[in-house]
């Protein structure tokens, strides 16, 4: 069948079950999913159609001096509803800071001691200098009646949260309340586990994740899982299990002011980078980073109740292999469970041997009937399920299990697509119904001509966008039907400029990360965690215009984490944005200036007025 007919095929089948599917207009007059070419040849989303009401950014330079390389910069001016506004960046907390008599990003033990290091010196979560891991990653606000509140989460292993709440000025600055910075506590759940991005949820709780799961097949080989059980148990072996990593944390605030832990075990196991929720506070999207990795949707029994639901992977059926590639999505679905029985599950030190029978494939293929062949982030395997709950026989009930402890190899078993390429941060447009993912690279099983997705290779990276629609089979009104480039990266050459030491094009995006949509406008904010950029960058791409704004850098060796739009708190708007493990990740000939802050740092771009817009 040829490319054309095959997609015309798939997405008929796909939308009898989709109530709007179709590429008519979308609201406020706007054209629907099938728009003019984009930035590199990429198709966009949209169509001509401009809104009356929009947002620009005024631009900055590339990081060129060593000033500039060293600092974070953002840009200063922004025109909203016609009117230019003064913004900048601010400062709200660094890893170090300290108050309440805690230190924000120390590391605390199963019993919530500090952990120390053999010179007695205390765990600080940086990322720069001591500890294992990235340092701060994401942080939300929560508003919460009269009080707003900020979560933290720190990308160690073992992993950190603070909470603490915020005073807001009569003009819209924000800084910490003195005397507030509260621990919180992930004890009663097994600890905390390199927490990277997360998001406010429509009921305003911080919804986070554990990213890099350590391999149950062989958890000793894996770094992270001797550090936790070296760290966190207090060398104790016998009270650790990887199944206890890997799983989405919520924190709610009680009516006292405390924090409120839990993990949702109902909503798998893998390398979380983001759980994002659907207006609908059912649908959930969740990416999985790293290489051969997959895409993730659960669907809540309950809105605004995540403790139990269906739990489906994505599986991508190709039409285009240009530039980024296009795909109909159809969702293979792994089963119902609830937190309760995973848990109990997790807390009975279940090995992977319980799970899978396991052998080493040939050639590709398996050497004994009855295993299946599998390419994942943990490699090529064969598995075979087996007898988890003791029935007596392998069933529904066994996949169920397999399919929350080892979320992404049963997946694969299930002929998802496994091809993933450092998947990272996920937003979305409720106006026109489009969701954005970020893949940090083209590469591994999404270019090695085998499997489900055969694309060309791009290292620069790029962002996805995905229709979503009603799907009465599904229950929701938010079920991704396709998915194909947005905009990408492209690789570029300084040698023996004042640019050298880029190798992506710095008038475009090097490995994107986390993502933003800034309601009420056509701004895509994409953050970068770029080692073919010398100085990370935040970009405002106009989803109408296909153009990208360069607005913010930060510091040479640093992320430009978790980038996440308040459109209104009390009135003002926030773009949040932390620069993590600044001069961490350098080159070994790079020599770090003297006096710089190495510190991870919480801050935020703003604040906005966005009374202007409609």
């Amino acid at each position: 069948m040829k490319r054309k007919a095959l997609y015309t095929f798939i997405v008929a089948a796909t939308c009898a079950l989709m109530v709007a599917c179709d590429g008519d207009d979308g609201k406020n007059g706007r054209d629907g999913a099938d728009g003019a070419a984009g930035v590199n040849g990429v198709d966009g989303v949209d169509g001509a159609d401009a809104y009356t009401d929009e947002i620009r950014f005024t631009k900055i330079s590339p990081s060129i001096t060593d000033a500039e390389k060293n600092a974070i910069r953002s840009t200063s001016e922004v025109m909203v509803g016609g009117e230019t506004q003064y913004i900048d960046y601010h400062l709200l907390l660094a890893t170090g800071d300290e108050d309440n008599g805690e230190v924000f990003g120390l590391v605390k033990d199963f019993q919530d001691n500090i952990i120390k290091y053999e010179d007695d010196s205390d765990y600080l979560c940086n990322g720069t200098d001591s500890g294992t891991g990235s340092g701060l990653d994401h942080f939300s606000f929560l508003q919460k009646g009269d009080k707003l509140y900020m979560v933290s989460q720190f990308e160690c292993a073992p992993g950190a949260m603070y909470m603490n709440e915020l005073q807001q000025e009569a003009d819209g600055q924000l800084a910490l309340k003195a005397g507030t910075l509260q621990y919180v506590s992930q004890k009663e759940e097994f600890g905390g586990w390199v927490h990277c991005a997360g998001m406010t949820t429509p009921w305003q709780s911080h919804l986070g994740s554990e990213e890099y799961e350590p391999n149950a097949a062989d958890p000793l080989s894996d770094n992270y899982y001797n550090e936790v059980t070296l760290r966190f148990w207090g060398n104790d072996a016998n009270l650790n299990n990887p199944y206890y990593y890997g799983w989405t944390p919520e924190v709610d605030v009680n009516e006292d002011g405390t924090p409120a832990f839990s993990k949702h075990y109902s909503m798998g196991r893998f390398a979380h980078e983001l759980a994002y929720v659907m207006p609908d506070e059912k649908t959930v999207y969740l990416s999985d980073d790293g290489s051969n990795v997959g895409l993730f949707m659960f669907i809540a029994d309950t809105a605004a109740d995540l403790s139990a639901g269906t739990l489906y992977a994505a599986k991508w059926n190709q039409v285009s292999g240009e530039g980024l590639g296009e795909a109909v999505i159809s969702w293979v679905d792994l089963g119902h469970a609830t937190n309760a029985e995973i848990r109990t599950r997790v807390a009975s030190q279940m090995s992977f041997g319980d799970i899978f029978a396991s052998e080493a494939p040939v050639g590709g293929a398996c050497p004994t009937v009855g295993f299946t062949y599998i390419n994942t982030y943990n490699g090529e395997e064969c598995l075979q399920l087996q007898d988890v709950d003791g029935s007596g026989s392998v069933d529904e009930a066994d996949g169920v299990i397999a399919s929350r402890l080892e979320t992404r190899r049963y997946a694969a078993m299930m002929g998802a697509t496994t091809e993933f390429r450092k998947e990272e941060g996920i937003t979305f447009n409720a106006r026109d119904k489009v969701m954005y993912v970020a893949m940090s690279r083209i590469q591994k099983g999404m270019t090695d001509g085998a499997g489900d997705i055969q694309l060309e290779e791009n290292k620069c990276g790029g962002v996805y966008a995905l229709n979503l629609g009603i799907n009465e089979a599904y229950s929701s009104e938010f079920v991704a039907y396709d998915m194909k480039g947005l905009v990408a990266g492209l690789p570029a050459s300084y040698s023996g400029t004042s640019l050298e030491g880029n190798s992506c094009d710095v008038e475009g995006l090097a490995e994107p990360d986390n993502v933003a949509f800034l309601e009420g406008t056509d701004i895509l904010v994409i953050g970068e965690d770029a080692g073919y950029h010398i100085s990370d960058m935040v970009w405002a791409y106009d989803i109408t215009k296909k153009s990208l704004t360069r607005i913010a850098s930060t510091p040479y060796g640093s992320e430009t984490t978790s980038p996440y739009w308040y459109k209104d708190v009390n009135g003002f708007s926030y773009l949040t944005l932390t620069t993590q493990h600044p001069f961490g990740e350098v080159s070994g000939s790079y020599v770090r200036p003297d006096g710089v802050d190495i510190r991870s740092t919480a801050g935020y771009i703003g604040p906005f007025d966005f009374t202007k817009l409609k």
